[in-house]
């Protein structure tokens, strides 16, 4: 059940990645508001996701379980009937509301069904799988809708696997909850949401106009206050939402840093790459989510044999390594342009992929296996909030960059395809006001050809800048994964908050948790 709820959960995040074109097309979207289209997922989500693991905690994981089930089918309902992009924008937020509720709950689930924490490697290895099963398939479900009916089909496809999910979860999925449960911590997500929500919007509304306008400005000024209350209400708490006392471990520590930078350079990057594909080398949606398909194909593979074999292999030496080979396929991929063949795309997509496989279960599984057994649910959520977090900044980041570097070089490249006079004022008055995807929708006549050429040139120029924006971050993950992580930690102990070995066994009575100094 926690394999089929985390699938359900990731199943539309490829499914709108590969479609951003048509969507785009379809609603005649600015880019910022297509950036929204991703975040109006991934921002719920990060926001949410620490509540909902302490709710499963205090109130049951099963209750929360079917909650997000619920969630993500109402999302996926509200986008399938979806006519303006306001309407697009509330399914995803359901939908992201449902990945909240269910990503800490089915991690949770594996951590309660499996307390050893050598063994439970393999079943999370087994999760991750799902995880990633759902961006491959979601990709190429959505690729061959697409080829056939409207974008809004896609939207479609979650909707019978959450219900017979919510069936079989009423019928025979078990309850639990935490040994020492807690109360809500209202203070603490009130704070989160807004520091997460406003950090956000401030680089996306910056990115698109000036990072000097008033909102933005003011945006930015709430996300850095209520980052702060943030971190003052939990130090306080009695009962936190984020128990700061985790950051003790440096193996939280130091996957929880890694989530975050690895998913804000490579989220960021697959919604540049899907725009590639889909502006530039003129793909339909199906031949998007086949090129998609040989990085989360990859990343599916590898994943299942490092929960198998983490035991016995350092974390450190698999998630640095990991981070270096993505790093070396982005910038192997900084040679690719508007004719670049599948065949030579291939290989560096695929390098990409088994990066990401050898990274995700094991960057998961430390994260849980570094905190006392208790408290496993909340650090799986923190690492989960953090990863998230990223996520949603990624494509706000990036998408700001690519718009920003494209829009600044077409001139250039109008005027080198030839294209002059009021036609090229007119492309670069659109594109500047609603970016590169407003050239779709005008009258270029005999010049479509160099219009398109440069705007495809623009978008390179753009895009180069976001993969070598993306390598920086994924390296600088890779040195603090090797710095961070101890080179024996998950193979044969754990390190409690403090940093020092823990006990032998994860349920042992010399653990203590969290600012008790109780027994856990």
């Amino acid at each position: 059940m926690a394999c089929l709820g985390v699938f359900v959960a990731y199943l539309p995040v490829t499914s709108v990645s590969v479609s951003l074109t048509a969507i785009q097309s379809a609603l005649s979207t600015t880019t910022s508001q297509l950036a929204w289209v991703s975040d109006a997922f991934v921002l719920p989500m990060a926001a949410f996701i620490l509540t909902a693991g302490v709710f499963g905690d205090v109130h049951g994981r099963r209750k929360v379980f079917i909650a997000g089930l619920l969630l993500s089918a109402v999302g996926a309902a509200t986008s399938l009937t979806a006519h303006s992009i306001g309407q697009l924008w509330t399914g995803q937020a359901l939908s992201g509301l449902g990945a909240a509720a269910l990503l800490p709950t089915t991690l949770a689930l594996i951590s309660h069904a499996v307390p050893d924490h050598r063994e439970r490697g393999k079943f999370i290895g087994i999760w991750a799988m799902c995880l990633l099963g759902a961006l491959a398939v979601g990709g190429v479900l959505a690729g061959s809708i697409l080829s056939h009916v409207s974008w809004r089909w896609i939207f479609l496809v979650p909707l019978p696997v959450a219900l017979v999910a919510v069936v079989i979860s009423l019928r025979a999925l078990p309850e639990s909850r935490a040994p020492r449960s807690g109360r809500l911590d209202w203070p603490g997500q009130i704070t989160a949401a807004l520091a997460i929500t406003a950090l956000v919007y401030g680089v996306i509304e910056g990115g698109a106009g000036s990072f000097g306008d008033t909102q933005v400005v003011v945006a930015l000024a709430v996300a850095v206050v209520s980052g702060v209350l943030f971190v003052v209400t939990e130090r306080r708490s009695a009962h936190p939402m984020l128990d700061l006392a985790l950051f003790r471990s440096p193996g939280f520590t130091a996957t929880t840093l890694v989530a975050m930078i690895m998913f804000l350079g490579m989220i960021g990057f697959f919604f540049v790459l899907s725009l590639y594909f889909g502006m530039v080398q003129r793909l339909d949606t199906l031949g998007t989510a086949w090129r998609l398909l040989v990085i989360t194909g990859a990343a599916l593979i590898v994943s299942g044999i490092a929960g198998r074999v983490m035991h016995r292999l350092s974390p450190r030496l698999m998630i640095t390594t990991g981070l270096l080979m993505v790093t070396a396929a982005l910038l192997t991929l900084l040679g690719a342009g508007a004719d670049t063949s599948f065949g030579s795309l291939s290989w560096r997509l695929l390098l990409l992929g088994l990066g990401m496989g050898l990274v995700t279960t094991p960057m998961t599984a430390t994260a849980v296996a570094s905190v006392p057994h208790p408290l496993a649910g909340m650090a799986a959520a923190g690492n989960n909030a953090f990863r998230q977090v990223g996520g949603a900044l990624g494509p706000a980041v990036l998408g700001a960059l690519l718009t920003s570097r494209a829009v600044s070089s077409l001139p250039g490249h109008l005027a080198d395809a030839g294209v002059d006079g009021a036609l090229a004022d007119q492309v670069t008055t659109a594109t500047r006001d609603a970016g590169l995807g407003a050239v779709g929708s005008m009258a270029l006549g005999p010049k479509a050809g160099q219009v398109w050429g440069a705007v495809g040139d623009a978008f390179l120029d753009g895009m180069r800048l976001c993969l070598i924006v993306s390598a920086g971050l994924t390296f600088l993950a890779a040195v603090l994964a090797f710095v961070l992580l101890h080179p024996r930690l998950g193979r044969n102990r754990s390190v409690n908050v403090a940093g020092e070995p823990a006990a032998r066994a994860p349920g042992n009575a010399e653990r203590r948790e969290v600012g008790t100094g109780t027994p856990a």
